[in-house]
């Protein structure tokens, strides 16, 4: 986890200001030819804002320029004293700083201002929802399309947690698709597909990356792309039990998707679930296990993926349970394959962490008592604090340090899905629900965590 950074940024002339359509993000490269390290601002405007968002921008900018900030990952007040700010803006929160600080704090203690260029990404959320089309013969369409940014997917990306560098691995990841793409880099030279594919078990979040990684990269490059939408199908939807009409479903899915793509400032992400059903249709087919429209099936939905190469406006995410059951034809296409395995440790504390500072942050379970605020250290400032019990004043949080830790230890195996349940059943077997404190809660999440863990199939 990154140390706080303190960063003194009051009317400086020296601290460089983004320009507006700028797509420069931290996801390609942390740092500058000047050695300036980026940090990504997101300001997300209230509903009801109609202001340009270059004006907000703008207004952003200047407002970082005049204020000391602590530059780590978390909320900026909106400036009281700014009407226009208070008008617009629902909030903004610094992200990403320990993409740069992991590797700052190991030979510096601080960061100046002038090595820092915030890089503001102002963006409205749509309230739409998913977007459903139906069939001809009224059955649900084998895929949702959402407007991006989605109010939907809020805050989705800062719950994720997961091996320390997975989700900037895939933001740089797509910024170098996209940037590979926006300058013409000769194909036939230097490959790639725009093609993400996330294996593992079940229930680790596979499905929810992908979604928060396009809701992420909606606003990273919205100076780009202004529009941005999220099209997700099930692969295993398109095979329809009249197998006749199965080559037409594929047809008219892609045909939707072109038409989006078509639109140059339109950026499109294709979400692919379960695709390894793919494999497993080809494989009965070649077998004669199945008709041989599931085989044409599966070549047509690999064609399309291919036409898709040739616009650069498109990216497409994947997601497989089985991950031997990959059909090979899809792998090859992949430019990035990453396991998405069982949380660690580490991961299990910081989703634990995150799940009790938000029961607290609610009221349902009481504040530190002797903690005027209800921020647990983080997995690296609690083994710290274990390591040297005696250096520390204040000791009920050092218990309870030590209790949400072995916590953790005793959800191994648990997947992160069961993880963000088990708060929830920790609360439901209190005999009384109102007024725990931490203390007492714990205890009951570690015996609900080893419950959970017994009962587990083999």
């Amino acid at each position: 986890m990154s140390t706080p950074m303190e960063i003194t940024a009051q009317n400086s002339s020296d601290a460089k200001i983004s320009e507006p359509n700028a797509v420069a993000d931290p996801s390609s490269s942390p740092l500058l030819n000047q050695d300036k390290f980026l940090v990504s601002v997101e300001v997300c405007l209230k509903p009801s804002s109609t202001a340009r968002m270059d004006d907000v921008r703008l207004a952003v900018e200047r407002m970082l320029e005049k204020r000391s900030l602590s530059y780590i990952d978390g909320p900026i007040p909106v400036p009281v004293d700014d009407p226009f700010l208070m008008e617009n803006v629902q909030r903004i929160c610094v992200c990403d700083t320990g993409m740069i600080t992991d590797e700052w704090v190991k030979n510096h203690d601080i960061l100046l201002f002038w090595q820092v260029k915030p890089i503001v990404h102002v963006f409205q959320l749509s309230e739409e929802g998913p977007c459903e089309e139906l069939s001809g013969d009224g059955q649900p369409s084998s895929f949702n399309e959402w407007i991006l940014p989605a109010k939907e997917f809020d805050g989705m990306w800062e719950s994720l947690i997961y091996e320390s560098g997975l989700k900037q691995r895939l933001l740089r990841y797509a910024a170098t698709a996209l940037l590979f793409t926006e300058k013409g880099v000769d194909p036939f030279l230097v490959t790639w597909n725009r093609i993400v594919l996330l294996h593992g078990p079940p229930g680790t979040g596979k499905t929810s990356l992908c979604k928060a990684l396009a809701q992420k990269l909606s606003i990273r490059f919205s100076s780009r792309y202004p529009q941005s939408q999220l099209v997700e199908v099930n692969a295993h939807s398109l095979f329809s039990k009249w197998f006749s009409e199965s080559g037409k479903l594929v047809a008219k899915l892609f045909q939707k998707i072109q038409e989006m793509v078509e639109e140059e400032n339109n950026l499109v992400f294709v979400l692919i679930d379960e695709v390894e059903s793919l494999a497993a249709a080809r494989k009965a087919a070649l077998s004669g296990s199945e008709p041989s429209d599931s085989i044409r099936v599966v070549n047509a939905l690999l064609t399309q993926m291919d036409k898709l190469k040739s616009s650069s406006n498109v990216i497409i995410l994947t997601t497989s349970n089985i991950t031997a059951a990959i059909d090979i034809a899809f792998v090859d296409r992949a430019d990035i394959k990453a396991y998405v395995g069982p949380p660690t440790l580490q991961a299990r504390y910081e989703i634990l962490r995150s799940s009790l500072q938000e029961l607290i942050r609610t009221g349902i379970v009481s504040k530190f008592q002797d903690s005027v605020h209800f921020m647990l250290p983080n997995f690296a400032a609690t083994r710290e604090k274990l390591n040297k019990p005696e250096m520390q004043e204040d000791q009920t949080l050092l218990h309870q340090c030590k209790q949400l830790l072995e916590a953790a230890e005793a959800c191994e195996g648990l997947s992160g899905r069961s993880l963000r349940k088990l708060p929830f059943l920790a609360h439901a077997a209190l005999a009384d629900p109102y007024g725990c404190d931490p203390s007492k809660f714990l205890l009951t999440m570690i015996d609900t965590a080893r419950r959970e863990c017994s009962e587990l199939p083999d």
